[in-house]
């Protein structure tokens, strides 16, 4: 990484920390009227962002398969699968520490209620053009159809797509997360999320944590083998990722900068980047499935009396990964996805859902983090298993 680079990246963090503690300390001192002016800020610069979500997709994915030529579908499918396998996994290894562990915590239930947030002063709606899922299997239409036909002028639209995306997320994107995130953490300080409900879940909270350290050593080392190569040379550039998952709690909103990061790395290419880290955004979430297991866990024993039988959460486990896979990378886009399953499987109750919902949102932050720090893991394993001698680059290369 270049000394620039390293600045730039440094400078990221340092803006994004700021943003949090800056929020927290509004939040805990705003008024009804002050909150509902940043409320204002934090709709308008959700709602751009979020727009900008579908078509930084479309603009990454499209041209990276038409670079990827016959290697395309091998990685799509390899893609879908690595996603699906960790997310099992995950799930596996927090269901066997959760046996171990939670019977011997006592984790008492808050009933305090959160303080309401204002109503935003002025709203701005700005829909997406189409949601997260349909603008990835749109732009695996695209890149696949223009691959087979051999449609040129498509291809060359793509890249010049692709480049005029790259600017909103390097000149508008970028530049307002850490207002955004500024925002986000000063709501939840308004509410009292930071400082009545976090205690009375924090050993579940600090379990999750440990649960998304284990995995994302499971996950990088498992890359390294199959890539041959460092992993650390990888993770070390996904602070500012992390940072923004934090504050955002949105994978897909994480995507502008999950990008940036991954595209320092030494060890990935570009190829390879931009066709996994926006599938990624959108199909791998291991942090949230690790937690959600932890609460459910917790929730059922506080609610139900006991843990829930060995078979169902087989079954849970197993159907859990394929809805991890579809769930949309929003906040809270994992739990509300999965509500099907923990009312049938599981057999929770309304007030069940409603606590699992609650205190799922007290973490999101940090398993959406987990979620965008590992789609770099599974970025490298692809690396190895498609441009280990520099194939894709060269070809790439070649083709221009």
């Amino acid at each position: 990484m270049s000394e620039r680079q390293a600045k730039g990246e440094w400078g990221l963090i340092n803006r994004l920390l700021t943003g949090i503690a800056l929020g927290i300390a509004v939040g805990l001192l705003a008024n009804e009227s002050v909150m509902a002016v940043i409320g204002s800020i934090k709709y308008i610069i959700g709602q751009f962002i979020f727009y900008t979500i579908p078509l930084v997709i479309i603009a990454f994915i499209a041209p990276a398969i038409t670079k990827l030529r016959h290697n395309a579908s091998k990685m799509l499918g390899a893609g879908l699968s690595i996603s699906y396998l960790s997310a099992i996994g995950a799930a596996s290894m927090a269901y066997m520490v959760g046996l171990l562990v939670i019977p011997h915590m006592s984790v008492p239930i808050s009933l305090e209620s959160l303080r309401q947030l204002p109503e935003a002063a002025f709203q701005m709606n700005i829909p997406p053009i189409m949601s997260v899922m349909t603008a990835l299997v749109t732009a695996i239409v695209l890149g696949v159809t223009a691959l087979a036909t051999r449609a040129t002028a498509i291809e060359k639209a793509l890249f010049e797509f692709e480049n005029m995306m790259m600017m909103v997320v390097k000149k508008m994107v970028i530049p307002v997360l850490p207002l955004f995130i500024a925002t986000t953490f000063a709501g939840l300080a308004y509410q009292g999320t930071l400082t009545q409900q976090l205690p009375v879940f924090l050993k579940v909270v600090l379990l999750a944590l440990l649960g998304h350290a284990i995995w994302l050593v499971v996950l990088y080392g498992t890359a390294g083998v199959i890539s041959g190569k460092n992993p650390y040379e990888v993770i070390r550039h996904y602070g500012p990722a992390y940072l923004t998952a934090v504050g955002t709690m949105s994978s897909a909103a994480t995507l502008p900068v999950a990008l940036s990061c991954a595209r320092q790395s030494k060890v990935l290419s570009q190829e390879t980047v931009d066709f996994m880290v926006p599938m990624g955004s959108t199909i791998h979430l291991c942090g949230s499935v690790i937690t959600e297991i932890f609460f459910c866990m917790v929730i059922s024993m506080m609610l139900y009396g006991s843990l829930p039988l060995f078979g169902t959460m087989v079954v849970f486990i197993m159907l859990f990964g394929i809805f991890a896979v579809g769930a949309p990378g929003v906040p809270g886009g994992t739990v509300m996805a999965s509500m099907g399953i923990v009312v049938g499987v599981l057999g929770f109750d309304p007030a069940g859902v409603a606590l699992l919902l609650a205190v799922f949102a007290l973490q999101d932050s940090f398993g959406t983090a987990c979620n965008v720090t590992g789609d770099g893991a599974i970025t490298l394993m692809l690396e190895g298993l498609f441009n280990k001698n520099g194939e894709l680059s060269a070809a790439t290369a070649a083709k221009v």
